[in-house]
């Protein structure tokens, strides 16, 4: 099935970016994607000087404007979106980092809010957000079974290997990777690996400018890269293979072969 991925630069209006969002959506469908993916924070940028009580008064529900004309648009063109935004919390000036499935009936079929904030390097987002408190099981689309991730989830290979012993063949990590010393061979180091050890297709649609590092990869089950988007801004395409999935994991039993029953904690 072939796949769409979106690096784009992030403005900080929300409305620009939507229709940025609904063009893309529109020229994945034309080139016969099943489904495009968007890099985490695609709703807009925040920079420093933007409090939190700023950002939670620009974030939305669900079923607000932005997810909801995404919805629209991926119903119109019969396609399947996997996209982020700022989803209001319970919590006075925080929001969740949200990723949503929409399928082709324009139904959000899945959500997961990023459980590990990116509170490293410098970078403290619990300043302004809170954390999702739940991993989410795989949802099938037409691609597979999809498990999600957002950005920073990609540092913790429990997460991963959780989805993927529950039945996942693609994860989709939209991010905003930030630039920085080692980040870039950080950043694709650890989307191979997550590939390699669990025996599936990673996605990771990355934003690009500002403070990002662009570098958007698809890697497949043997860690082969598939698409690397380097620092432009567009859609690339690839095709998932099922199949690959099934011969990789045959030859390689990395999931069947575990040791669950001595993993734990060393006591000293």
């Amino acid at each position: 099935m072939k796949v769409g991925v979106v690096q784009f630069k992030a403005s900080t209006n929300k409305e620009t970016n939507l229709k940025k969002i609904i063009n893309y959506i529109s020229k994945a469908a034309q080139n016969k994607a099943a489904l495009v993916a968007f890099p985490e924070f695609m709703m807009f940028y925040t920079n420093s000087s933007q409090t939190p009580k700023q950002l939670a008064s620009l974030a939305e529900k669900i079923n607000g404007n932005f997810v909801n004309t995404i919805a629209k648009t991926a119903k119109q063109y019969r396609i399947q979106v996997i996209g982020s935004f700022y989803e209001k919390s319970n919590k006075k000036n925080r929001v969740y980092d949200t990723s949503f499935v929409i399928d082709k009936t324009g139904k959000v079929i899945s959500t997961y809010r990023k459980i590990h904030l990116y509170d490293a390097l410098g970078f403290r987002e619990s300043d302004k957000m809170t954390s999702g408190s739940k991993i989410t099981k795989p949802v099938k689309t037409s691609i597979g079974k999809v498990g999600m991730m957002i950005c920073y989830d990609l540092r913790f290979p429990e997460m991963s290997r959780s989805l993927a012993s529950s039945g996942s063949e693609v994860l989709v990590a939209p991010s905003a990777w930030v630039k920085g010393d080692m980040k870039e061979e950080h950043w694709i180091t650890i989307n191979k690996t997550r590939a390699i050890e669990n025996g599936c297709y990673v996605i990771a649609p990355d934003q690009v400018g500002n403070i990002y590092c662009g570098r958007s990869v698809v890697v497949d089950p043997y860690g082969k890269i598939l698409l690397d988007m380097k620092k432009k801004q567009g859609i690339g395409y690839v095709n998932i293979e099922l199949k690959k999935i099934k011969q990789i994991r045959k030859v390689l039993p990395l999931l069947k072969n575990r040791r669950i029953d001595v993993y734990a904690n060393l006591k000293a």
